[in-house]
Formats: structure tokens, C-alpha cells, sequence
């Protein structure tokens, strides 16, 4: 029983792992393309509107 149980934890910390780094690689992913994009264009920033005001913004990096 034991064992079964060690096995569940290792499994549910492994899948845990798992999902956080297809996460992490995909905000590297996006954060290489938009800073690409931003090269390619000369642009400083990408710019947001923000549906509240209407008033645009630079896109910050944890968005």
C-alpha cells in the first residue's frame, strides 16, 4: 500500500513539473516572437488597448 501511494505523489509531482514547464516554454516562446517582431519592425513595444478606458499601453512582460 505504501508503494501505491509513493507512486500516486511521484506521478501527480512529475505531472505537476511537467505542466509548469510546457507553460514556462510557452511564455519564452511568445515573449521570443513578439520581441522578433518588435526587431524586425524597430517598434519599442507592442501596444494594448485597454477595454475599460479605450486608452492604449505597452504590453508588459508578465501579460
Amino acid at each position: 500500500m505504501p508503494q501505491i501511494i509513493f507512486f500516486l505523489v511521484a506521478v501527480g509531482g512529475i505531472w505537476f513539473l511537467y505542466r509548469r514547464f510546457v507553460r514556462d516554454a510557452q511564455k519564452l516562446t511568445e515573449k521570443s516572437r513578439r520581441a522578433e517582431s518588435e526587431r524586425r519592425t524597430g517598434a519599442i513595444g507592442t501596444l494594448v488597448k485597454d477595454p475599460k478606458t479605450g486608452e492604449y499601453r505597452v504590453k508588459r512582460d508578465d501579460e
